[in-house]
């Protein structure tokens, strides 16, 4: 009840159909993208759901802990695929916990790695390992993309033995449900929900093999140009995206 889906618009429905066509041959799909508030995966699904019911049914989304432990964001991602990862933000909080997390983690990815050897997956995750927020000027812009996090599931997609498909994808949901101005180490935020449109922008696809930068030898240069570029691309779609509709 809170998406006002008259005025909400999904952008790059070709590439959507170009998705739908490679995982119906068995090939898996990665959408590398921005985040803004926990019902991202719930809003991604209902912009969805008319035209492509089963493609937004199937998507899994690689979470943050707290949708499964904030009491608020509980009931928003049940009836979601998720897969959750303690984010580098977290994991040292509280110290004693740090070793469990890091657990976690791996299971949760030895689980990525099985779901995308099977094929046919479509998998959403958000590399800045967190929401977007207000910069200095107030104006809410997309998190930088986090190099190890985009150059891990590119590894995890090469060893999968699968053909695996890179898209950007840029998601407008911030009025939908603001997190807090800053990164909250405990639970119990104080937030306010809004009647708004929403909107998302599928990107055409990733070369992830020759992205600008590639040439360089230094693998950590490498890494930081790739997901600059990435990053790049799903900020300039989400521009104009506030630009057309927002």
């Amino acid at each position: 009840p809170l998406i006002v889906f008259s005025k909400s618009k999904v952008h790059g429905k070709n590439n959507i159909l170009k998705m739908k066509g490679q995982l119906g041959k068995g090939e898996n799909v990665i959408l590398l993208a921005n985040h803004q508030t926990e019902p991202d995966p719930q809003a991604i699904s209902l912009l969805l759901e008319k035209e492509h019911p089963q493609f937004a049914e199937e998507m899994i989304f690689v979470a943050g802990h707290r949708v499964i432990s904030d009491p608020l964001a509980i009931p928003i991602s049940m009836g979601c695929n998720l897969c959750c990862i303690f984010s580098k933000k977290h994991i040292e909080n509280p110290p004693e916990k740090k070793q469990e997390k890091l657990l976690h983690n791996q299971r949760t990815m030895k689980k990525l790695s099985q779901l995308l050897s099977e094929g046919g997956k479509c998998i959403y995750v958000a590399p800045s390992g967190g929401r977007d927020r207000p910069n200095p000027d107030g104006e809410i812009d997309v998190a930088p993309f986090d190099p190890n996090s985009v150059e891990m599931f590119w590894l995890m997609a090469q060893q999968s033995g699968k053909p695996t498909h890179f898209y950007p994808l840029a998601l407008a949901t911030y009025k939908l449900l603001p997190p807090p101005n800053s990164v909250e180490k405990k639970l119990g935020e104080r937030r306010q929900a809004h009647c708004t449109p929403v909107h998302l922008a599928f990107g055409d696809e990733l070369d992830m093999a020759n992205i600008p930068g590639d040439s360089v030898a230094d693998k950590k240069t490498k890494r930081k140009q790739r997901a600059d570029h990435i990053w790049n691309l799903v900020r300039s779609d989400y521009q104009k995206l506030l630009g057309s509709h927002v």
